[in-house]
């Protein structure tokens, strides 16, 4: 009786998961930096015992990071069944994951201030090329009315899927709803990135071009980054649903999973007015 536990908190067990993703993380960013060292400047892979580190050193962490990732999650998981995700712990199991999703927002914050600087003050020793036109001279940019806006479409009809599936569990306690809402937003998710895809394959401008073409492709590739990141989440989502993991009370993963995805359609949003529309 000593030991039962008297309080809504959930004392973690000890876990080797912080410590490893840590170093997955650590190894991925080495070798990132391998690599861009190797491709950016033509240089030979640097080696070690005659094994080059890139790619192989970036790819091993990435594969790392996405066991952590595996691994750590399920057992949130687990915990959850085992009745330690008290409505203490739910709340700042959310709290947590709006502080994510605000540290996601000031990567974006990034890209939009570098974007803007060059636009709005084009002549400076950060750009001397760009010679006081925004847009640099001979860029041909895309036009934000056909496949820009047929994307925009998408993904804001993806992000009402997502809201019905939410809907039809949280208020009707409706499975076949919540499936159906997770198929049709994870199709539509899928369907934009393959434009996404299109889209960079009919590019005039490239990632080397000029100062415009490296924001473009930062902003919009980080952000596809993030779709194609959302999309896994759902469809994570989707798997836990068919198992019957959700319940109308409890369903905080599906809840970050909704949230993490209208703030991918939000910062499309401001992309396509200022990237596709102001900037054109």
């Amino acid at each position: 009786m000593a030991h039962e536990k008297n309080h809504d908190y959930h004392i973690l067990t000890p876990s080797i998961w912080p410590f490893f993703g840590a170093l997955s993380a650590m190894v991925m960013l080495v070798g990132a930096v391998f690599a861009a060292h190797h491709l950016g400047r033509g240089n030979d892979p640097v080696t070690l015992g005659g094994i080059p580190l890139s790619p192989g050193m970036f790819i091993l962490g990435l594969l790392m990071v996405l066991y952590t990732m595996y691994a750590w999650w399920s057992e949130c998981i687990k915990d959850a069944y085992a009745g330690d995700h008290t409505p203490v712990v739910v709340i700042g199991l959310r709290y947590g994951v709006i502080m994510f999703i605000m540290s996601e927002v000031m990567f974006f914050v990034a890209w939009f201030w570098s974007f803007f600087k060059n636009a709005l003050y084009p002549m400076g020793p950060q750009s001397p090329a760009v010679d006081g036109i925004w847009p640099p001279a001979g860029i041909e940019t895309f036009d934000p009315w056909h496949l820009p806006l047929i994307n925009t479409l998408i993904l804001l009809c993806s992000g009402c899927f997502a809201t019905w599936a939410h809907h039809a569990l949280a208020h009707d306690n409706d499975r076949k709803g919540l499936v159906w809402g997770l198929v049709g937003s994870i199709a539509l998710g899928i369907l934009f990135t393959i434009f996404q895809v299109y889209e960079y394959g009919h590019a005039a401008f490239s990632f080397r071009d000029n100062v415009y073409g490296a924001n473009f492709f930062m902003a919009t590739g980080f952000h596809g980054f993030h779709v194609v990141v959302g999309t896994i989440f759902l469809a994570v989502c989707l798997a836990r649903a068919l198992k019957g993991h959700f319940t109308q009370e409890r369903h905080v993963g599906f809840e970050a999973a909704a949230w993490y995805w209208h703030f991918v359609d939000v910062v499309w949003l401001f992309l396509f007015a200022a990237v596709y529309i102001w900037a054109r």
